[in-house]
């Protein structure tokens, strides 16, 4: 829906506001108006509770009956009760430099939230359904700069931290292992020690270079740790941003191991770079569920759950910074895989699945645990896998009906119950 549309109903309502406002100082002003002099009600006070007195020295004196002293007082106390009301009135009421101060401040008020409102708020920017948020977050993440300018932008970064002093000597000794394995470029062991000590000097750009050579030499033996170390380095010499060539090292990653911590927690850091701080969301719950409380990324996740399911919309809580083991993937979870593509959706649901069915295989779980793996298994088309899980399920459960029919219908809806 178009912005202005927002705009005019919303300029109503602050009219209507105003307006109530104006009216009760006004209504205030007339009351002072109609009670006339703030010192008259007390005088007309004074004056009752003299006319009460006289009455009862009248009585006392025999000049006036009973019913008719009765009668007085009746009439005397009603006028002195309306007095009191209008010095009630009297005082409450601001003085007229106040009350004109507080009308003036209702224009003004509505013309600072309007300059305020144009400054710091998104005038003209127009209703964006969640399709089209998405399609602009798929386009962000595929206009994202290259690796190569990510690096350069942050090495003139002011945001940079120094790079650790080192000493003579063994900047020395890095100059000469550069200068050999120009000489010697397929010796790994030697590339790799350059990656780590170009890490060790904050020279992480250099550091990526040089793990990348170590990762084409091993060639398809390459080890998982290596990619690992390829894609934490690759981040970190963009400046903490994950860029397209980094994702491709994580889809890697993710295909060989789907429960890799690093690269599920730098996966969720990419989605929440290009727009999507729900499957951010998502991926880091899960990750948060699965890792031990010492795991470097835990205070990390810890720090941006809450904010992120309120972006997602999820009522969420933390869970006990001791919790540990594998959750599965929740409905919400399946939700989240069901919009990305296949590759996607086999590394965010995968690395959940795994850590579940080891755990259920060690020590067992409830029937709600079962049939959430069944069900992701089924997501996953790994239906042998579900088949089996649910003959295993059924020996389990046999004197379990409520269980065992909660996990039954689960292997239905993967197509591995009849």
């Amino acid at each position: 829906m178009d912005f202005w549309l927002f705009l005019l109903p919303a300029g109503l309502m602050a009219l209507v506001v105003a307006g109530l406002i104006a009216l009760g100082f006004l209504r205030g002003a007339q009351a002072r108006a109609a009670a006339g002099d703030e010192l008259a009600p007390k005088r007309e006070i004074q004056v009752y509770a003299a006319q009460l007195r006289e009455i009862e020295r009248d009585l006392a004196r025999g000049t006036v009956s009973a019913e008719e002293a009765g009668r007085l007082r009746t009439e005397i106390a009603r006028r002195l009760l309306e007095a009191d009301r209008a010095e009630r009135i009297a005082i409450g009421l601001a003085p007229r430099p106040m009350r004109g101060f507080g009308l003036a401040l209702i224009p003004l008020t509505l013309v600072l939230a309007g300059i305020v409102y144009w400054q710091a708020g998104a005038p003209g920017y127009s209703d964006m359904p969640l399709a089209q948020r998405h399609a602009a977050a798929a386009e962000q993440r595929a206009a994202r700069a290259s690796q190569a300018e990510l690096q350069a932008q942050w090495e003139t970064s002011p945001q940079r931290p120094p790079a650790a002093q080192s000493d003579a000597e063994f900047d020395a000794l890095m100059d000469r292992l550069r200068e050999v394995l120009v000489d010697r470029p397929l010796d790994i062991e030697g590339h790799r020690l350059l990656a780590r000590n170009e890490a060790n000097i904050g020279n992480f750009g250099a550091a990526a270079t040089a793990q990348a050579r170590v990762v084409e030499l091993e060639g398809a033996d390459v080890a998982l740790a290596d990619q690992v170390l390829l894609a934490e380095f690759m981040v970190l010499a963009a400046g903490g941003v994950v860029s397209p060539e980094a994702e491709r090292v994580l889809e890697r990653i993710l295909r060989r191991d789907p429960t890799n911590g690093l690269a599920r927690y730098y996966t969720g850091l990419m989605f929440a770079q290009t727009g999507r701080p729900d499957l951010t969301f998502r991926l880091w719950r899960g990750l948060l569920d699965d890792s031990r409380p010492d795991a470097p990324w835990v205070p990390q996740l810890r720090n941006a759950l809450p904010d992120l399911a309120q972006i997602a919309g999820v009522r969420y809580t933390l869970p006990p910074p001791d919790a540990t083991g594998a959750r599965g993937p929740s409905p919400e979870d399946m939700q989240a895989a069901m919009e990305l593509d296949a590759e996607e959706r086999a590394a965010m649901i995968g690395g959940m699945v795994d850590g579940l069915s080891a755990r259920l295989a060690a020590s067992g779980g409830p029937a709600e645990d079962w049939a959430r793996l069944i069900q992701a298994l089924g997501v996953l088309e790994e239906r042998d896998r579900a088949r089996a899980i649910w003959a295993e399920a059924q020996r389990l459960f046999a004197d379990e009906p409520e269980g065992l029919a909660q996990i039954e219908a689960a292997a239905r809806g993967a197509g591995v119950a009849q």
